[in-house]
């Protein structure tokens, strides 16, 4: 794979590069990749936006995007001096299709000088309703070649079903599928990546990995942050849209889906779509049922006082956005029948993590004296995403003593404590992936629009009814009072992970 990377020549055009994404993100982790070896030895990264800006203004502003953000810490000058000369920027105005132009010339220049036709790798990190101008134009300007030319798109991928239905039409009318990237950040983490290589890989798993054993699964992604200064963005959008029908489905596909018969990207999505197409659809009496939505008001968040989420800047006084969903789903297959998934997400919560929580039914029979149980649990199988990146599988064992008695103890895989070597961020395997031309941890088409149709009655039912009760729950609570009643209705409760002492 080092090899074959090394003689793929490679231009990236970043749209959107003056932008948080790429100082954040993007900058530097394709710095990372080139630190560690994986950028061919021909590669340009030409940023492009609106402001007027020299190469040597927008480096600078890369180098301090990478000095702030970048898992390497601060970049060293040798290795910035011969980073920095593969960087570039155009001004240019995205609506225009005669700045399209330029970048012509430029992957030409390009071609010349490496003597080979490169890949072309536009990346839009701007807003979603220019995704279809940058297409066009690119069409336009006829700076797309089936063989050589990717082109990555953040989500959101659409406002509904409808707008994602039109981008996907817009889009395969201009490129194949194989060289659209639809990205989910959260398909790049290592644990994440994890959930299939300790499912396929342990053979002790698969005969327990269904209905007979399990009794539920919990997905949980919580934030203590609030929207920022996202307030436009997420006004438009909610908990729903900005977490559920990407993020947490795409977990639940990976935890629910069927063994794949290889590890090519088309089969696994396959199954990952069985998944969604399974799932059992929401009628307006479910909504009722198994939906909850809650909005955050104002209160203290480590020692500090916060706004409801009404106060925040750019947000509708009177906004009727969810910033917390809770859904109570069904797989309706021969594995899952009947075990439900519960998945939750929420701004200004007690805690920012991100976990599976598998729970295995309880022994048919207990055959251990009354005292031995007082601290009785069923067994879980934990993967923590963030903040620690760990799977544990909680069993009961004896306490040391001349006494029966049990508690539930850890058997623990944490990265920290079994590699040395720090886990690359979520945008390096990105990154990489799409040089590779790997899809495995993208999107297609008809996974997204199946994820919308999934959700689009809950999203209807809320819209047409305004909450009256908003906001709801208070900062650094667990959120709303009636997700707790969601799971206890069926005897369960929301699990969190224990919060970690700092020495």
């Amino acid at each position: 794979m080092y090899s074959t990377l090394k003689s793929q020549p490679t231009i990236f055009i970043i749209f959107g590069g003056t932008g948080d994404l790429n100082s954040r993100k993007l900058a530097p982790a394709l710095y990372n990749l080139f630190l560690e070896g994986w950028l061919p030895d021909d590669f340009s990264i030409i940023g492009t936006g609106r402001t007027p800006l020299t190469d040597d203004d927008f480096k600078g502003k890369i180098l301090e995007g990478i000095n702030s953000f970048s898992r390497s810490g601060k970049a060293a000058d040798d290795k910035w001096a011969e980073f920095s000369k593969h960087l570039y920027y155009q001004v240019s105005d995205i609506k225009d299709a005669e700045t399209y132009k330029e970048f012509g010339v430029r992957i030409d220049n390009h071609n010349a000088e490496w003597g080979t036709k490169a890949n072309v790798i536009y990346y839009l990190a701007v807003s979603p309703n220019f995704f279809p101008i940058i297409a066009e134009n690119i069409s336009k300007s006829n700076l797309q070649d089936p063989e050589k030319t990717r082109i990555v798109i953040e989500k959101p991928f659409g406002h509904d079903l409808d707008s994602a239905v039109a981008l996907n039409k817009l889009l395969s009318g201009i490129f194949d599928e194989k060289q659209i990237y639809r990205i989910d950040h959260y398909l790049g983490k290592q644990t994440v990546q994890n959930i299939m290589a300790f499912r396929f890989a342990n053979a002790i798993l698969e005969p327990i990995w269904n209905r007979n054993y399990i009794e539920h699964v919990q997905i949980s992604v919580t934030e203590q942050l609030g929207v920022e200064e996202r307030g436009d963005y997420y006004d438009g959008s909610g908990a729903m849209r900005d977490m559920i029908q990407n993020h947490l489905l795409q977990l639940l596909c990976l935890v629910a889906m069927e063994s794949p018969v290889s590890f090519d990207a088309d089969e696994i999505r396959n199954r990952k779509v069985d998944v969604l197409k399974a799932m059992r659809k929401f009628t307006p009496e479910d909504v009722r049922l198994s939906a909850v939505r809650g909005q955050y008001g104002s209160g203290w968040m480590k020692g500090k006082e916060v706004p409801g989420y009404r106060e925040e800047p750019k947000v509708d006084p009177e906004s009727n956005t969810e910033t917390f969903a809770a859904i109570k789903f069904f797989v309706d297959n021969w594995r899952w029948q009947g075990v439900p998934f519960y998945v939750r997400t929420g701004k200004r919560l007690h805690q920012s993590a991100s976990v599976i929580t598998i729970q295995f039914k309880d022994v048919p029979h207990l055959v251990f004296p009354t005292e031995a149980n007082e601290s009785w649990q069923q067994n879980r199988l934990i993967i923590s995403i963030q903040p620690e990146m760990s799977i544990r599988l909680q069993v009961q064992a004896k306490r040391p003593g001349l006494d029966m008695y049990l508690n539930a103890v850890d058997m623990v895989f944490d990265y920290k404590g079994t590699y040395t070597t720090e886990a690359p961020e979520a945008y390096e395997t990105l990154l990489l992936d799409t040089m590779l031309g790997d899809q495995t941890l993208f999107m297609r088409g008809d996974q997204v629009e199946t994820a919308w149709e999934l959700i689009m009655p809950i999203l209807n039912a809320w819209q047409g009814r305004k909450s009256l009760n908003f906001p709801n729950y208070s900062a650094d609570s667990w959120g709303p009072e009636i997700a707790e009643a969601l799971i206890a209705r069926d005897g369960f409760h929301w699990f969190t992970l224990p919060i970690k002492s700092k020495k």
